[in-house]
């Protein structure tokens, strides 16, 4: 914290020591030096080493309650923290805030979007990752991935920044609540498995039931086939009641297609989630002009996904339930 304090407007003063005489001055005080001996080892007066303590007193006490106050609100700005050093009488300027807050560790990120997990949420996600931390790899590999998103023509939606230290961006207090379909131009259906992408195509119109089997229908034994998953494959699919429906589990019974159990809320859990990251940066490079171009685009860059991505997500799939259970059912990294 020595030297942090010196910047602020109201304690620079053009008749004040060099900052290394100041600095000094603090060092002996936190060495439990007292004024007068400061004083005659530095040779200043007395009342100006009064002075430098009093000052850096008053900014040290001003420092911890802006760093408690963004450690424990991490979604606080700038300009909120200013406005609470103004109580205390301090006029501080944004940028002394933001190193101050960088010394503790705290660095301003964009937030991220994380769905609202409530108790049995986290229970359920818990539950799942302790049911399957003993599954080989050899299952793993077995799993078709399947969901659904919207692809922006125009980018990604408004950002919001917040504070935390190194580790914690996935922290309920880091992150910012989402809808599932919170906005977009167009409305995918994909698949993978650790041997690369399945089909993708666009969903036009409302998803009803119907529509959705119909999908499983023309793309989802074709896409097995494809990526050789054999005939005892596991599909994985949320719990849409789209998904769910009677029909739809019926379909599933008929063609003798295992489904596997999954929690609710749980992106996290769904490695194709990292998938429709990277093919959505990829088609935003490529600026799409209109809703044409954005289908072509994703279909072309969901044909270029790298076998070797797709393995590694499944391979590193023990990991992502260990950091479940790490939570305690509550939001990863991932």
């Amino acid at each position: 914290m020595v030297g942090v304090y010196w910047s602020l407007s109201n304690i620079m003063k053009a008749k004040e020591h060099t900052r290394e005489v100041r600095d000094k001055v603090v060092e002996k005080f936190k060495a439990v030096s007292s004024y007068t001996k400061i004083s005659q080892d530095l040779n200043i007066s007395r009342s100006t080493v009064q002075s430098i303590i009093r000052k850096w007193k008053a900014y040290s006490i001003t420092a911890n309650l802006l760093v408690r106050n963004a450690t424990k609100c991490p979604k606080i700005t700038l300009e909120e923290l200013r406005h609470i050093a103004a109580e205390l009488g301090e006029s501080v300027h944004g940028t002394t805030i933001s190193r101050t807050l960088h010394k503790s560790g705290l660095h301003g990120r964009v937030a991220r979007r994380k769905p609202l997990l409530k108790g049995g949420h986290k229970k359920s996600h818990l539950k799942f990752a302790r049911s399957h931390m003993e599954d080989t790899a050899t299952m793993w590999k077995k799993v078709l991935w399947s969901d659904e998103t919207k692809n922006l023509l125009f980018g990604p939606n408004a950002k919001r920044y917040v504070w935390h230290k190194p580790n914690t961006a996935h922290h309920p207090e880091c992150t910012i609540p989402s809808v599932k379909y919170g906005g977009g131009s167009i409305v995918l259906w994909g698949c993978f498995s650790s041997a690369g992408t399945g089909k993708i195509v666009r969903i036009v119109g409302k998803m009803d039931g119907a529509k959705y089997r119909d999908i499983l229908e023309e793309n989802l034994p074709e896409s097995a086939r494809e990526l050789r998953l054999g005939r005892r494959f596991t599909f994985q699919q949320d719990n849409d009641p789209k998904h769910k429906a009677k029909s739809t589990m019926e379909w599933f019974k008929n063609k003798h297609i295992n489904v596997l159990e999954w929690p609710s809320q749980s992106p996290d859990l769904n490695p194709i989630e990292n998938l429709w990251k990277d093919l959505k940066t990829a088609v935003h490079k490529r600026s799409p002009s209109n809703l044409t171009e954005l289908e072509l685009f994703c279909k072309e860059e969901w044909a270029k996904m790298s076998v070797s991505r797709c393995a590694n997500l499944v391979q590193s799939y023990p990991r992502r339930l260990a950091a479940v259970i790490a939570e305690k059912g509550g939001s990863t990294k991932y």
